[in-house]
This record gives structure tokens, sequence and C-alpha cells, in this order.
């Protein structure tokens, strides 16, 4: 008799299954949180925020059979800003891969540095950050992946090294936030404190956590160089290692006159993409419009005939597409709560259990709300004008000084940023990598608890010192 059986190992569930667990979940809560709602007065810049003293019960209205069927079609709808600059970013490499430019660029790159390629890790983990902490963009997170991620693979990486370069390193320098005017900038304007007071300890932060971040990601890094077994998406990147990687690197191919004013012209509309996120505030939709014309025009100067491009983008549609489903279903998770009208109750009840905890203690009982409210708003901004206004008076009452609360909020919220599946641009950021949700929490979960380490030991730092400026 055969006795011998095989252990199963314990495996999340598909994120589809996940996302719509969630989605029955916050239906399901409807029926039994009382419904309620602040009242939305003008804010900074003219933004909507909530007055924090006009909490008030209404009528429950539960999500019924029909209203749930609707859920996951109003989330693609809502989510279609970012599930459209998804699809364009993802056609628009595609087009760019047919050129034939990447792949030499990655060549001649994983030539120069195949001997110290290590020292890439931490350079651009650094860079990515700065960018992030001084104006608060980690949606870039999406353009520099498409970028990187070649060149990782060239060298001998994988899609999870490439991701977390561009990831970790946007949101670590986002949450520290040195002078980021989306958490940071926006959550003092609403409490009343000095714009960008307290850069000191932040720097110290931003500092601690890219070290941190960067080693991290070196470790991983060289396990899977060392033996390309170890790598949680082995058999997801067999492609990409075939495409990228080439034993005899001797033969560096040049490129033709075309492919040279092709590269030019990248080269220019990423240019127009920098000064217009800078200086024109452009977002989702601007960033994916231009993305189109930078895909035709690139494809038609190196050589693309119209059919070869229209298949580019098409193919590049179809490698982001269950991306694309994913936001849609996380989306879905917030339009239970809202249709239930409970979101709100939610924000009032969490901060309301902050009142409860010692002083020591109440910054940190700060950053847990704000870091459990940040799965139902992932927004840096719409969490900060929903809580900020609350938190503020909060702190007050219980010995807390506002830039703590300000720091608590920074910190619960961005982290999570990319663990939460109802991250929009995160999971967008995944799907263009091709690394599956339940393997990055795989590699990326202890990251977190260590990053959440520091966040708490840096709040009871603040709270001993009365953090103020």
């Amino acid at each position: 008799m055969e006795t011998t059986e095989k252990k199963k190992k314990f495996q999340l569930p598909h994120i589809y299954v996940i996302l719509f667990i969630f989605s029955a979940l916050a239906a399901i809560a409807t029926y039994f949180v009382p419904a309620g709602e602040f009242e939305r007065v003008p804010g900074p810049d003219g933004r909507e925020t909530v007055n924090p003293e006009s909490f008030t019960q209404i009528e429950s209205s539960p999500v019924g059979i029909v209203d749930f069927l609707t859920i996951i079609p109003r989330g693609l709808i809502e989510a279609g800003e970012i599930i459209f600059f998804t699809f364009m970013i993802g056609g628009m490499f595609m087009v760019l891969k047919k050129t034939g430019i990447i792949e030499i660029i990655v060549d001649r790159l994983a030539n120069r540095f195949a001997k110290k390629s290590i020292l890439i890790i931490p350079v651009l983990t650094t860079v990515f950050a700065v960018v992030a902490t001084l104006i608060g963009t980690p949606e870039l997170t999406l353009v520099y992946i498409p970028v990187i991620l070649p060149l990782m693979i060239a060298l001998g990486y994988d899609s999870i090294v490439a991701a977390a370069i561009a990831l970790i390193g946007s949101v670590v320098g986002f949450t520290a936030g040195v002078l980021n005017p989306v958490n940071v900038g926006l959550s003092q304007q609403i409490v009343g404190v000095p714009l960008f007071s307290g850069i000191g300890f932040r720097i110290v932060i931003f500092v601690l956590t890219v070290a941190v971040a960067s080693l991290f990601i070196m470790r991983y890094a060289k396990k899977v160089k060392n033996n390309p077994l170890n790598s949680f998406v082995y058999e997801d990147d067999t492609e990409k290692r075939k495409q990228y990687q080439h034993q005899d690197k001797l033969e560096v191919r040049t490129m033709t006159a075309r492919q040279k004013y092709a590269s030019l012209a990248a080269l220019l509309f990423m240019g127009i993409l920098v000064y217009g996120v800078l200086n024109h505030g452009w977002f989702m939709v601007e960033m994916a419009g231009l993305f189109v014309f930078m895909g035709i025009v690139v494809g038609l100067i190196s050589g693309l005939n119209s059919t070869e491009i229209s298949e580019g983008f098409t193919e590049g549609f179809r490698d982001v597409l269950m991306g694309a489903i994913i936001m849609g279903l996380a989306r879905g998770v917030s339009v239970a709560l809202e249709d239930g009208h409970i979101m709100d109750t939610i924000v009032y009840s969490l901060g309301s259990v902050v009142g409860d905890f010692p002083a020591v203690f109440g910054a940190v009982g700060m950053y847990l709300v704000q870091l459990t409210i940040n799965f139902i708003i992932p927004s840096g901004s719409g969490q900060a004008l929903v809580t900020m206004p609350i938190m503020g008076p909060l702190a007050d009452l219980i010995g807390v000084t506002r830039q703590t609360a300000v720091l608590a909020f920074q910190l619960g919220d961005g982290f999570a940023h990319i663990l939460y599946p109802t991250s929009g641009y995160f999971m967008a950021a995944l799907a263009i990598a091709g690394v599956a949700w339940q393997k990055w929490v795989k590699f990326f979960l202890p990251l977190f608890f260590i990053l959440s380490g520091i966040a708490i030991v840096a709040l009871i730092i603040a709270q001993s010192i009365q953090y103020t400026g």
C-alpha cells in the first residue's frame, strides 16, 4: 500500500479570487457597519476635504445582489484612466522592441556593466527615490520598469529585481517625503504646520530606508545571479532570458542610421514627458496620449510600417491585459464601500480608536490606522484629504505634535502602496514587469516588516522628542 504522499505547499489563491473575496467582504460589511458621512468642504488648492466635526449617521444602504454584480464593471470604468495608461505604455514599449533599439542598447550596457552590475542596483534605487521624494510621483515607476527590465535580465537578474528597483526605490522616497508635495506638503497644509518643516528628521528616514532597501534588493539579486533557480520568477522569465541574455557578448551590434534617429526621437519624447509632468501637472491621460504618438513616430522613423506598429501595440496590450483587469477588480472594493456609505464610518471609527491609546503610543496608533485606511484609500492625496482633518485635532487631544501626526500619515500611507493589491499604479507596474502579485508578496513582505519597524521606531522617537520642526 502506497503511504507516501506529496505535501502540498500552501499557495495564495489567484489574485482574481483574492480581490473578488475582498469585494464580497466589503459588500457584506455594508449590512453590518452603520452608514455615515462627513461634510465635504473646500481644502488646500481648491480640493475637497472633510469637516472632522460633521460626521453623522445616515440611512443604511447595503449593497444588494444586483449592485454587487455591477461592482467589477464599475470598478473597471472608475479605474479607466490608469488602465488606459497601462495599455498605452505596454503597447508603446512593444513597438520599441520591434524597432530593435532596446536590444542593441541593452547589449551595450550589459557589456559595459557586466563586471560591476550589482552597483547599478543602489545607484538606480537612489535615483528613483530622490525623484519621488522631491516631486511625489511614484507613478513614474510605470515608465522606469520597461526601461530597466531588459537590462536586469541581460545582466543575469530577474523581473523581480527590475520591479523592485523601480517600485521600492520610488516608494521609500515618496514615503520619506523630504520635499514631497503630495503627501507631506498637502497634509502639513491641512493640519496647519509650516510647509516642509521638520525636513531634517525626514532626511534621516530617507537615507536609512534607501540604504536598507538597496541592501535588501542586492541580497536577493546576488542569490539570483549565483543560481538562477533561486529566482521566484524563474519559469516566468524564460522568454525574457531568451530575448535578452546572450552568452556571446563579443559581437556588439551597431545601430542603423534610422535606428539612431529613432533613438533621438524617443529621448525627445521622454524629455517632453518630464517637462509636462513637472511644469504642467501631466498625469495618466496626458502621458498615455504622449506614449501613443511616441510609439507611432519612433516606429515610423526606425522603418516599421503601419501594420507592424499596429501589431506591436496589440501585442503590448495583450501582455498587460491581466494587470488591467486586476486594477478594475481592486477598485471594486472601494466601489462597494462607497455604495454602502461606510467608508467614512470606517475612517471615523479608526480615528476614534487612536484616542484610547496611551500618549507614548499615540503616534504608533495613528500609523496603524493610516496603514489600515490605505487599503481602501490607496491614493496619497485622497487619504490626506480624508484623514488629516481628523488626525490633526486628535493629535492635540492625545498629546502628539501635529508634525508627528503628519509623519504617522506619510509612513502609514507610503510603504503599503506596493503591498496592497488595491493600489492601482502598483498593480499596473507588476503587470508591465510580468510579476505575479503573489510572488511579489513573497519577495517584498520581509522588507515591508523591516520598513514598518523603522517607521514605528521613528514615531516613538518623534513622540519622545516632541517633534515639531
